[in-house]
């Protein structure tokens, strides 16, 4: 598990020690930075995936698009260099990049592994220096394998297209392969902390059980079309009805698809991070996706995601209060803008009652803030 990230002059850190745990919840105003610590990860990720011997970070892939040095490195003390630590249950890992400002892609200039320091490093192998038994380190792995989803989902298709198996390995930033990845791994075992009793412990069939909790008689038929590289996506509401096409049923159901086929597909120790689950949630459904992601995390998947929603953080906090995770297994953090008056990040505590231990300035305030307008308590 990764247990905490490290950024210096990176976008709009000087410098910031963020812990992890098996689920963290990143909250905050708009342009704060949340989003700035799962990009930091997934530019790890994206150059690790698509180039594997690169001794070079890439900015801009299939995953995400960054632009150029000039848009990463922190705006008021940076120059053309920052530098990504990385703690895990093994060791930490550390790496300066440097490039000029026009360019989009950075050198890496030092690796630090357990604190030893390999300064402009000749060979790289998942921008690590080359181990000589060929084995791949653990948090290489980790990081390589890694599910990012973001905010701007896919909507409702009239078919998707079908992959191979070594392409579309996980979701996908817009959840494009996550009706193909569900078709490719159909009869797939998944995490037996996740099934759900009385059916059958398949991705299909447990993706489905758990598209009811949100969306009670939901049903799913996935069929590759014949002769094409495609797969249709028919969906049901209601057992007494026919499938329909997915434009018929709403955004919410194809928006919570892809975080639900990503979870159920992931093995112990994988890591997932989510932009927005909440986008296209009436707030119960908000509610039961923050239980979701806190079963997810107790089947040993970390979980890290960025949300507007007090609804998402309460099912987190219901899920404490259940003992499905300990206190210490969730970390929260609230992000403030660069110069506000009080700290950039302030992290508050969950007790095992599910009980949160301060509510800093616009921490998921805003409905008493209204409430007490209009009762006539404030302005």
């Amino acid at each position: 598990m990764i247990t905490q990230v490290d950024l210096q002059q990176f976008k709009c850190f000087e410098l910031l020690k963020l812990p992890l745990a098996d689920l963290t919840l990143l909250s905050g105003s708009n342009a704060s930075g949340k989003s700035t610590i799962l990009q930091a990860l997934v530019l790890l990720h994206q150059t690790m995936r698509e180039h594997e011997w690169s001794t070079r970070l890439v900015l801009n892939g299939d995953v995400i698009k960054l632009g150029t040095v000039a848009d990463v490195v922190d705006k008021v003390h940076g120059r053309r260099s920052f530098e990504i630590a990385i703690t895990s249950d093994e060791q930490t890992h550390r790496w300066v990049f440097s490039g000029e400002r026009s360019e989009m892609s950075l050198a890496v200039d030092s690796v630090e592994v357990a604190g030893v320091r390999n300064d402009v490093p000749a060979k790289l192998q998942y921008l690590l220096p080359n181990p000589d038994n060929g084995v791949v380190p653990a948090l290489a792995q980790r990081l390589r394998n890694l599910t990012y989803i973001t905010a701007e989902r896919i909507g409702p298709r009239e078919f998707y297209a079908l992959e191979d198996r070594q392409v579309a390995t996980v979701v996908g930033p817009e959840g494009e392969h996550a009706v193909s990845l569900l078709h490719l791994g159909r009869d797939e075992q998944v995490l037996e902390e996740l099934v759900i009793a009385g059916v059958p412990p398949t991705r299909l069939r447990q993706v489905e059980a758990i598209m009811q909790v949100f969306f009670p008689g939901c049903g799913l038929a996935v069929e590759q079309v014949p002769r094409v590289n495609a797969v249709t996506l028919g969906i049901r509401t209601s057992e007494d009805t026919d499938y329909h096409r997915p434009i018929h049923v709403g955004f919410g159901l194809t928006q919570v698809l892809p975080i639900v086929v990503a979870a159920l597909s992931a093995n112990k120790g994988d890591l997932l991070l989510i932009e927005n689950p909440e986008v296209h949630l009436h707030p119960a459904g908000q509610a039961r996706m923050g239980q979701f992601l806190a079963d997810v995390a107790y089947a040993g998947v970390q979980v890290v995601v960025e949300t507007h929603s007090d609804h998402i953080l309460n099912g987190i906090r219901r899920a404490v209060k259940s003992q499905r995770l300990c206190p210490d297994q969730v970390a929260l953090h609230f992000f403030k803008p660069r110069f506000a008056k009080e700290a950039q990040v302030i992290s508050p505590q969950l007790d095992k009652s599910g009980n949160v231990d301060v509510w800093p300035e616009g921490f998921f305030d805003q409905f008493d803030k209204d409430m007490n307008h209009f009762a006539g308590w404030g302005e």
